[in-house]
């Protein structure tokens, strides 16, 4: 009835129930905290071209330059192994209510430097339209997000606290 199978099955299932146990206080150690950090953007550079996207469809891009500052090590502590950070613009349309696009993300492991002090940085990915909907709009919103990715626990998304506007030109560019 007890037989060296048994005792190890027995032993083996105590251990993973243990583990899980140590596991959950683990991630509830650092469950609650907010990991927020003011962000500060500012662009300039704007511009719009019209054109075509790869998949030859006709439509706008927009471009511009951007600083940005944040300091993000208050955010690392023992539970959190790296942040990965995604820069979005939010736009309205006719045809869209709400238009999101990634243009730049960055990982940051734990160890590296978490104080971001970027000056004029290039956009990653391109900053499409599915229309005409670049030229002259008046309200982009860039927003600086970013997910916790723990050791254990939940994959929280945050938003940083603090975005810019602006507005880009009623004119195509040349260049």
């Amino acid at each position: 009835m007890n037989t060296v199978l048994s005792r190890l099955n027995t032993v083996f299932a105590f251990t993973l129930s243990v583990m899980a146990a140590l596991t959950f206080g683990c991630f509830l150690t650092t469950a609650f905290n907010d990991n927020l950090s003011s962000v500060q953007i500012e662009t300039f550079k704007h511009s719009v071209k019209s054109g075509y996207t790869p998949y030859n469809e006709r439509s706008e891009r927009g471009n511009f330059v951007f600083d940005l500052h944040a300091d993000l090590n208050p955010i690392f502590n023992w539970n959190v192994k790296q942040l990965f950070l995604y820069l979005t613009a939010e736009y309205k349309t006719e045809q869209n209510a709400l238009n999101q696009v990634v243009l730049w993300d960055k990982i940051i492991l734990r160890g590296n430097a978490a104080l971001l002090d970027y000056r004029g940085i290039k956009m990653k990915y391109p900053f499409f339209d599915d229309g005409n909907g670049l030229k002259g709009h008046d309200n982009v919103t860039l927003t600086l997000s970013w997910n916790v990715i723990p050791n254990a626990g939940m994959l929280p998304r945050i938003f940083g606290d603090g975005s810019t506007s602006f507005s880009l030109p009623v004119q195509y560019s040349n260049r």
